[in-house]
């Protein structure tokens, strides 16, 4: 039982798998959204649009949070950076087909993504510098400071 949720906190940590996992969520979610509405319920036809900016926003959220435990920061920047454009752009393409709506005919939704994206970017750089930060602290000896002696006189 260990092992097994062991693999799958390693799994989480990778980024791509990540992407993947939350891709999932939104297509599922637009599936939900499709069975309410042929349900009778009231589902606005911009909601795929709000799924997929939602999902990218966790995404952002959490790849940040993991990327201070990634042992070679270089390879998870990467596979981060490429995993969110990746996640971005068919959760977009999910939104476009379940809403029949483009970005532009769908409202603010571009203006939503420039923002995740950019803050996304920002939270990763500061998480990033917060451990380079850390990593320098717990390099670096630290030695007790001198006593100095009062001069009479």
């Amino acid at each position: 039982m260990s092992q097994a949720s062991n693999s799958v906190l390693a799994k989480l940590q990778n980024p791509v798998y990540q992407a993947i996992m939350l891709l999932l969520a939104v297509l599922a979610f637009n599936i939900g959204a499709i069975m309410a509405r042929s349900l009778g319920m009231e589902v606005e036809q911009r909601f795929p649009w709000t799924i997929a900016a939602a999902f990218l926003l966790f995404f952002a959220a959490m790849n940040a949070i993991y990327s201070v435990f990634s042992s070679n920061m270089d390879k998870y920047w990467t596979r981060s950076i490429l995993s969110f454009v990746g996640l971005a752009a068919l959760s977009a393409l999910l939104a476009q087909l379940f809403s029949k709506l483009t970005m532009n005919e769908a409202g603010s939704y571009k203006w939503i993504y420039i923002v995740l994206t950019i803050g996304y970017l920002v939270f990763l750089l500061m998480l990033t510098a917060m451990r380079k930060i850390v990593d320098f602290a717990q390099r670096e000896e630290w030695n007790q400071p001198r006593i100095r002696q009062k001069r009479r006189g």
